[in-house]
């Protein structure tokens, strides 16, 4: 069985786009899963929601997707402006047939990887789409977020991070960042962009677990011109990480 694990996407359906095809090269996905924030402060929000309603994708619900639902609750992430304001466009571009969507979104998802056991994949953590696990994050805290949970392998996004940690035992895998993929993890700085697109394919076969974090390539002329072309407030920033 294999699984590949996408996060973070951002409203870049460019830089999906790209990772689907690199998971047709790869070969014998047999399932995708996506980690949250789909289509929010990203210049294309409905092609990417189009985009993963035709390859049939289960999401994980993100603090992103959250905010679609609630306007006041991103005043607990942030105050920056454009940033709520790109949150608000991407609100008003899509459909209520795609909100509608979204709301089928699972907090805490549960796949059985045959003789591996089962994968268990959220957002931030189970407990809260805001928490932040990353390779550094103490063990208590690791212990404190995931309390609970039985699987054998957890995948979390929203750190834009990609990681693979064994922790107690288990296997905690993000596979970073599909549209925003960040150089490093900043809290209430800027983050700078790379200009890839990162992604994770985890196999299973007969009781052997492997795990693949992939980097793809983007076309960053393109992912220019589409922030361009686009009114979202987040423009002027996307075109200067993309030049």
């Amino acid at each position: 069985m294999r699984i590949a694990l996408i996060s973070d996407i951002h409203g870049n359906d460019i830089a999906l786009e790209t990772v689907l095809k690199d998971m047709k090269s790869a070969g014998g996905i047999d399932q995708i899963i996506c980690l949250g924030d789909v289509a929010n402060l990203g210049p294309d929000p409905c092609s990417v929601v189009a985009r993963l309603r035709d390859v049939n994708c289960p999401c994980v619900l993100g603090n992103h997707d959250a905010f679609l639902f609630d306007r006041d609750l991103i005043h607990q992430y942030t105050e920056v402006d454009y940033i709520i304001e790109a949150v608000d466009w991407c609100r008003d571009q899509l459909t209520q047939d795609d909100i509608d969507w979204m709301g089928d979104f699972h907090r805490v998802l549960e796949v059985l990887m045959d003789k591996a056991g089962s994968l268990i994949a959220f957002h931030g953590s189970p407990l809260s789409h805001m928490d932040n696990i990353l390779s550094r994050t103490p063990d208590a805290e690791v212990d404190r977020l995931i309390q609970g949970l039985n699987g054998e392998i957890l995948a979390c996004g929203h750190t834009h991070i990609q990681m693979l940690r064994q922790h107690r035992g288990r296997l905690i895998i993000n596979p970073g960042s599909v549209g925003l993929p960040f150089r490093e993890f900043l809290i209430r700085n800027t983050p700078q962009l790379m200009d890839h697109a990162e992604y994770a394919i985890i196999t299973s076969e007969n009781g052997t677990l492997g795990v693949e974090s992939r980097r793809v390539f983007l076309d960053k002329r393109a992912m220019f011109e589409a922030a361009k072309a686009s009114s979202n407030p987040m423009r002027a920033w996307l075109m200067e990480e993309y030049s």
